[in-house]
């Protein structure tokens, strides 16, 4: 088997690629940014999953296609929709055109269990739940999964639109606000004043990447169409008790700036993940509180590099 990894350097790119090695599967690395890997399994190409000739060409030979990259965050996108549509819609519409193609088994976009819903008061939130996006960065995720079940209508392509929750952990980066959790650890540890939205009062599903890349896995091996599935920890956390844990588990206070909320962020959300148990076999193994001291330890790692 031989994975086309799109947006393969990045933070759950990382994580997925040691994993899908680990079970000694072949990769071929999309992406901007070329790092080594020290493995023969993998090929890396250097190159933007938004350009059209690039794409031809590097779907030979490949049975599963992820497609992880984009070129927005949340906060952002509805700055410039039309960027968002120009680069994530129609390059995502492309890799769905080559995947058909080049005869593809099976394409897996990562999608996003936090904006696609809106905001609701259901919980934990089913599949089926009604859609209503708060921002262009949800909208276009949409938009794809759409595109994703055109595709295997039309053509009985293998689709699978996996709505995660907010992952956390190993790779993340806390200084460019990949993620709350990476962001607290990374500022607590180094003394930097750090920001909250609003009251803390927020709520949000969160989920160690390790459990995320075993739920990935899963998916790639099975032959079933599985079309929307959620991915998270099924349970709600607040803003304030992640900070009273990354404070508990450092022994450290830190510096918060409590700033106004921001319209497109909704109040709580948390994703029900009994597709995901029953159709797969999956469940988180890693706890919040096992977690976080996990990405603390890679923080601190880093740190002494």
């Amino acid at each position: 088997m031989r994975c086309l990894v799109i947006g393969g350097t990045g933070f759950i790119g990382k994580n997925l690629i040691e994993m899908l090695i680990d079970n000694d599967i072949e990769v071929r690395c999309l992406d901007r940014s070329k790092i080594a890997w020290g493995s023969k399994n993998i090929e890396f190409i250097e190159g933007d999953f938004t350009a059209a000739h690039l794409l031809d060409s590097i779907f030979d030979g490949c049975d599963t296609v992820i497609h992880l990259a984009t070129t927005v965050i949340p906060q952002t996108s509805n700055d410039d929709p039309e960027f968002d549509i120009s680069t994530n819609l129609v390059g995502a519409v492309r890799i769905l055109e080559a995947s058909v193609k080049h005869k593809v088994r099976k394409v897996i976009f990562m999608s996003s269990g936090g904006t696609v819903y809106g905001n609701t008061e259901d919980a934990p939130i089913l599949e089926t739940h009604s859609t209503n996006p708060t921002c262009s960065y949800g909208i276009i995720k949409l938009t794809i999964e759409k595109y994703m079940r055109l595709f295997h209508q039309l053509y009985d392509l293998n689709t699978c639109s996996v709505r995660l929750a907010n992952p956390y952990g190993r790779y993340q980066r806390g200084d460019i606000n990949q993620g709350v959790i990476a962001v607290f650890c990374h500022k607590m540890l180094n003394g930097i004043p750090f920001e909250i939205w609003g009251d803390g009062s927020v709520r949000r599903d969160f989920i160690y990447i390790d459990d995320v890349v075993q739920a990935l896995l899963k998916i790639i091996n099975t032959d079933e169409y599985i079309g929307e599935i959620n991915i998270g920890s099924g349970n709600a956390v607040s803003i304030k008790e992640i900070v009273a844990c990354v404070q508990q588990l450092v022994n450290l206070d830190g510096n918060v700036i409590y700033k106004p909320s921001r319209n497109f962020d909704v109040s709580s959300i948390s994703l029900d993940i009994t597709k995901a148990q029953q159709l797969l076999g999956w469940n988180p193994k890693i706890s919040m509180k096992e977690g976080i001291m996990r990405t603390i330890e890679w923080h601190r790692s880093m740190r002494s590099m």
